[in-house]
């Protein structure tokens, strides 16, 4: 699981670095990856934490539909991280 929870994290900066997002969005893209590899943590926690910043993130009006579809991608793998 740590080694999906790690990709997921990366995943999650690549899309930060990328494309033109609002600064916020790009701030919060780091800050659920950050949590999601905080090791010290159990791993509910962290799922919890990255998915409620990542819904966070896809209510923001100011992104575009494909990219709030690739957050909606993100949030779903990084719920399944639980199962």
């Amino acid at each position: 699981m740590l080694k999906n929870a790690s990709a997921l994290a990366d995943k999650m900066r690549d899309m930060a670095d990328q494309g033109p997002l609002p600064s916020n969005v790009s701030e919060m893209l780091e800050e659920a990856a950050d949590k999601l590899e905080e090791k010290d943590k159990d791993l509910s926690v962290r799922v919890n934490t990255a998915g409620s910043l990542l819904d966070q993130i896809s209510n923001d009006p100011n992104i575009k539909q494909h990219t709030r579809t690739e957050i909606w991608n993100l949030a779903s793998q990084v719920e399944n991280l639980n199962d």
